[in-house]
């Protein structure tokens, strides 16, 4: 079998994890100087933590797990199932269809009520009715809730093709229908099914899981709680340059606090990031979650909030006629559309954007709001500074994800064309879903991967040595080998990284080995030093040899 690896997924080799320990610790170094604390998730968790917490387009990323042990068995009916549907399902929307148009010949054009009515009438005398019906239809009554709440959801359809001679008159069309509406109430049994089959997931982001966590240990936990994790996370996205199916996110959260200075904490803290790595002339865009819903309260799409965000978040990917067509297919109108099209092509610097949008939201006391928030941030990171990044208000920034209530964020590398290296944004009752009330958050994450191709592309890994050790024994045999452990145990206990070559190779093949590590010293170990007492200390940069005790060894490899 050749060997590979699923899609998306990635090995890195020594070089690679050195570099990510790299971007791993400069993060947790700073996380930690702003007064964060470690925790730790499961991988996975419950289906329902996630489920319904990312929106529509979020929850079709998240991986399920298929349960283990003996679960396939106990759903064997249930797949059997849809071999007898195949037989049977076509009488029943046969029975719709003979209705409907028994119900034409009488009444030629019914009105909604009347169509629906008859449509019930069949909903509800099945399966009471069972003569009616043949037996493999009987045979699953057990999914009959199933079936009726699909069907009533499919009522819309049925109403206008009793209207249309197509629906009535035409095989090919009818046949369609039934085919479509086959496959539609198959998927919505796969659905019913699912939980049996999978009940945990692997985690799609951290900041869900982190909401479970505090509502499982808020007796345990000092608010206001900051904590900072680094763990890998999971989305069933396509893969493509920097987006990956498994990759590492670095967040860093507070709850119980609706301080506003969280969130300039959280602009210095990127900034410092970002600086300490090299990574000069960062973007970190700031936008509102109030003012988006302010901006839809005006133009009269409240209804259509997360539509409207989820099309507006992709401006810089589909440009202003994408996102206008994506808008249209929604169902937000044209004349709403224009009034939002300035927010197109937004400019001026953070002050004048404020005064813009405090004209164009002057009717909306929530749209207000946000822009008072982020008044205040952008006044007191003014005063306060930023030492190498800058700070951008953009209006079309959404991040899509449904539980963010205020700030939002987004950083972007201005030398590289890689999306978003950053991201977070305010969430107010997020632990609200798990049973803990009124309890505001507000968190950023780092996106490590990347974090890392954007550093290897500008070349800014020269200060990442790979792990090795400092001194290597050459092996010329056991009774040698056993000498030159004793002084590897001497060694390391006093914090110098060793090893003994494990082979009783060719000596060039041991100094070879030791010159591809750049490894700094080599010892020799023979006959001569082993009835002495002593070592031979190789520089391997000078090729200088010195003769030493086992405590001049010491102290050499300790000092250098």
């Amino acid at each position: 079998m050749k060997p590979s690896i699923p899609k998306g997924t990635r090995d890195f080799s020594p070089v690679e994890v050195a570099k990510r320990n790299y971007i791993f610790s400069t993060i947790k170094k700073e996380f930690e100087t702003y007064g964060f604390q470690p925790i730790e998730t499961p991988s996975f968790e419950n289906s329902s933590t996630l489920m319904g917490k990312y929106g529509e387009e979020g929850d079709r990323l998240i991986f399920k797990i298929l349960n283990s042990g003996d679960y396939m068995r106990s759903l064997e009916k249930d797949f059997n199932y849809f071999h007898i549907y195949q037989k049977s399902a076509f009488f029943f929307f046969d029975k719709l269809i003979n209705r409907a148009k028994n119900l034409r010949k009488v009444t030629p054009q019914p009105s909604k009520e009347e169509i629906l009515f008859t449509l019930e009438s069949d909903f509800d005398g099945y399966p009471s009715k069972k003569k009616s019906v043949p037996k493999s239809f009987i045979e699953i009554h057990n999914y009959y809730d199933v079936f009726i709440d699909h069907l009533k959801d499919k009522k819309s359809i049925f109403i206008p093709l009793v209207y249309s001679n197509v629906f009535l008159d035409n095989d090919k069309e009818k046949f369609q229908f039934k085919t479509f509406l086959y496959h539609e109430f198959k998927f919505n049994v796969i659905n019913k099914i699912t939980p049996k089959i999978s009940e945990k997931a692997l985690r799609y982001d951290l900041t869900v899981p982190f909401a479970r966590y505090v509502v499982q240990h808020q007796n345990d936990i000092t608010f206001p709680f900051k904590r900072y994790q680094m763990q890998p996370v999971w989305r069933a996205d396509r893969p493509q340059k920097g987006r990956f199916r498994e990759f590492y996110q670095c967040d860093a959260d507070v709850v119980g606090s609706k301080s506003l200075w969280q969130e300039v904490e959280f602009v210095q803290l990127y900034d410092t990031v970002f600086t300490k790595l090299g990574l000069k002339k960062t973007i970190i865009k700031l936008n509102n979650r109030k003012i988006l819903s302010g901006i839809a309260e005006v133009i009269d799409a409240k209804d259509k909030l997360i539509d409207f965000t989820v099309a507006l978040d992709k401006l810089d990917k589909i440009g202003a006629e994408g996102v206008t067509n994506e808008m249209i297919a929604k169902g937000i109108s044209e004349e709403a559309i224009e009034k939002v099209k300035p927010l197109f092509d937004f400019t001026g610097d953070n002050q004048e954007k404020l005064e813009q949008l405090r004209g164009m939201l002057s009717s909306s006391e929530e749209g207000l709001q946000g822009i008072d928030e982020l008044q205040f941030v952008v006044g007191q990171i003014d005063k306060l500074g930023l030492q190498s990044s800058e700070l951008e208000i953009d209006v079309t920034l959404a991040r899509g994800l449904n539980y963010y209530t205020g700030a939002i964020f987004e950083v972007k590398a201005n030398e590289v064309s890689i999306g978003s290296i950053g991201g977070g944004g305010r969430y107010d009752d997020l632990t609200g879903i798990f049973g803990l009330k009124n309890i505001s958050g507000i968190g950023i994450s780092f996106g490590l991967d990347r974090i890392y191709l954007v550093l290897e592309e500008l070349d800014l890994f020269q200060r990442v040595d790979l792990p090795k050790p400092k001194v290597m024994f050459v092996n010329f045999g056991e009774k040698e080998a056993l000498y030159s452990m004793q002084a590897m145990k001497e060694l390391r206990s006093n914090d110098v990284k060793s090893e003994l070559y494990p082979d009783t190779a060719k000596m060039k093949k041991q100094m070879n080995y030791a010159n591809k590590r750049k490894i700094e010293f080599v010892v020799l170990v023979g006959d001569q030093e082993v009835t002495s007492n002593s070592y031979t200390l190789k520089n391997m940069s000078t090729g200088e040899q010195t003769n030493c005790n086992l405590r001049t060894l010491v102290r050499l490899l300790s000092k250098n």
